[in-house]
């Protein structure tokens, strides 16, 4: 069985996490699986937009606890390769050249908050549960910590991720946790119609850009971001897409991602 599930519709494609036995919890297979998934979507210059879902009716319950609990017997450098395996995928999120959306079906806990919050956008069904309960069992969100703080903040960061409490979706869209929450039912239309906006109103080469510049710039001195953006600033000026949107704008014309998607 593919524990992860690629559907594409260009210009859309829909990674479905595929443990649903398991509440998709995330094992190491499972985020093997996905980091490859990523890349090979990656490389389809057809997909605009990448939607992340899960089976069932949980989007994910976050690290597979079964499999935690064999790690514990597991040598300090076993453990720590499969550390590194977890951060590496959302590393790979985080500098992602396409927009990514959660479509967060259900519950989203611990890690499987995380993955949601490390999307561009989230948006949730009405009612769904989120949140990170790792320091309720022991456990620490250390990585997922790192995407939090630059969601929210560390005031909202220090609440959720100390007191380990589970909060509603429409609890997180307050907080600035997630961007949205709907209907169950209104969940795959939401979800549809922001993805189409982004694949036909937006140039891949600025999105890719802007989003590297995002993951970047939080980490900097304000001398070394505007450095950094001055230099990405420049860079933008002379991409084929930058010219042929200006060229496109001058003319009253559309530019060619739209027309490419239309």
């Amino acid at each position: 069985m593919e524990l992860v599930q690629t559907h594409i519709e260009q210009p859309i494609a829909t990674l479905t996490l595929n443990r649903p036995d398991k509440r998709n919890a995330l094992s190491g297979v499972l985020v093997t699986e996905l980091a490859r998934a990523l890349t090979a979507v990656a490389e389809r210059d057809e997909v605009r937009v990448v939607v992340l879902t899960g089976a069932g009716k949980v989007f994910s319950a976050g690290a597979d606890l079964a499999e935690l609990s064999r790690l514990q017997e597991a040598t300090a450098e076993e453990n720590l390769a499969d550390s590194e395996r977890l951060a590496a995928l959302f590393r790979q999120i985080a500098y992602y050249p396409k927009p990514l959306i959660a479509k967060v079906n259900g519950h989203a806990i611990a890690g499987g908050c995380g993955l949601a919050v490390a999307c561009d956008f989230a948006i949730a069904a009405a009612g769904s549960k989120l949140g990170f309960t790792e320091v309720r069992i022991g456990f620490v969100p250390a990585i997922v910590a790192t995407f939090v703080l630059r969601r929210v903040g560390e005031t909202v960061a220090r609440d959720l991720l100390l007191r380990g409490r589970l909060i509603e979706a429409e609890e997180a869209v307050r907080l600035g946790l997630i961007h949205q929450a709907v209907p169950a039912d209104a969940l795959d239309a939401t979800v549809q119609a922001l993805a189409h906006e982004l694949a036909t109103e937006t140039s891949p080469s600025a999105v890719a850009l802007t989003r590297r510049l995002l993951a970047d710039l939080p980490g900097l001195s304000l001398d070394a971001a505007l450095a950094y953006a001055t230099r990405v600033n420049a860079l933008a000026r002379g991409t084929a897409d930058c010219k042929a949107g200006i060229r496109a704008f001058l003319e009253k014309q559309d530019p060619p991602w739209r027309k490419s998607s239309t």
